[in-house]
């Protein structure tokens, strides 16, 4: 039997089991907001101007931003990217948060690599403000003057959470399931969420994507960070799709205890904004089947720094 079939047989079975376990429950919110997201704010500060020759509907605007480190770099728009996009993009979060992190001690821009000029794809809103940034780097080699492949895709950093339910001596472990237009089909993840704005609510984020996507209402001081097991030197994250994603995961795990109707309950559970197009649809799988089952990148990594805190004595 080829290995999708396998998996999907494994997770029919698994969905449609029923267990008995102890009588505490977690707390299940009521059914999904329809309204409201949390918008990233800006505040629109530089001067953009056109440049000195060609006409002005098809030259493109262009701008110069200074860096920590005293030197300076062009931003340009390419074509079809507005004005109005480009101040967007370079007052966004998301980039703010690229350009610190490329002008850290830690940064490209401190390992002798220069960074010339930035030139803006795409912008996409959400709402008001920026969600996801397509962008050109024209980074160098300052010795060799060897360019450096600086296609960006700019997200942000975002949170997701590993959520253990223990049932009569056994582990299961809440999903959900959502189309991913990317990768053209549905998949299994664990619950997550992107950070909204620079004040950087991990956990506060971690909290509300749980709520919003799975119905559970979570204590804030019964998650435990898994990245913050790692060396600081990697910056206690995770890195998805570094060759071209600027995301940085930070990982939760939730443990707790559920009785055999709220699983009952969470399984096929319908939850999502859908008027912001999340139509997503709550799984619950025994943990130790997990990883056989699963292709989500967030949930194979949340494994990964579970079951290694637990052997090194970190984590029970």
């Amino acid at each position: 039997m080829a290995a999708p079939a396998r998996a999907h047989r494994l997770l029919l079975s698994y969905a449609s089991s029923r267990i008995r376990i102890p009588h505490r429950c977690l707390p299940l919110l009521p059914s999904p907001p329809r309204a409201g997201i949390h918008h990233r704010r800006l505040r629109s500060q530089l001067v953009f101007q056109r440049m000195a020759s060609g006409d002005s509907q098809s030259t493109p605007s262009s701008t110069r931003i200074g860096l920590p480190n005293g030197d300076s770099v062009e931003i340009l728009a390419a074509p079809g990217v507005s004005d109005s996009d480009l101040r967007n993009a370079v007052n966004s979060f998301v980039f703010k948060q690229w350009l610190k992190n490329i002008s850290s001690e830690t940064g490209l821009l401190a390992g002798g690599l220069s960074l010339r000029q930035v030139y803006i794809q795409g912008v996409d809103m959400f709402g008001r403000g920026v969600g996801f940034l397509k962008f050109k780097a024209n980074i160098v080699d300052k010795e060799t003057q060897t360019k450096i492949p600086g296609i960006v895709f700019a997200r942000g950093p975002a949170v997701a959470v590993l959520i253990l339910l223990e049932s009569g001596g056994k582990t299961y472990v809440v999903l959900t399931e959502q189309p991913r237009v990317p990768v053209g089909k549905l998949i299994l993840e664990i619950p997550a969420g992107m950070i909204d704005n620079e004040a950087g609510d991990i956990i506060g984020t971690a909290v509300r994507e749980v709520e919003e996507e799975i119905g559970i209402s979570l204590k804030k001081e019964n998650l435990v960070n898994l990245t913050a097991f790692l060396d600081p030197i990697t910056g206690c994250k995770v890195f998805p799709s570094p060759g071209g994603c600027d995301e940085e995961l930070s990982l939760f795990l939730y443990k707790g205890t559920a009785d055999e109707d709220t699983i009952t309950a969470l399984q096929g559970k319908e939850m999502g904004l859908r008027d912001h197009g999340e139509l997503i649809k709550v799984h619950v799988v025994p943990y130790d089947k997990l990883w056989q089952v699963i292709a989500d990148a967030k949930a194979l990594a949340a494994i990964a720094l579970y079951e290694m805190a637990k052997r090194n004595g970190l984590l029970l």
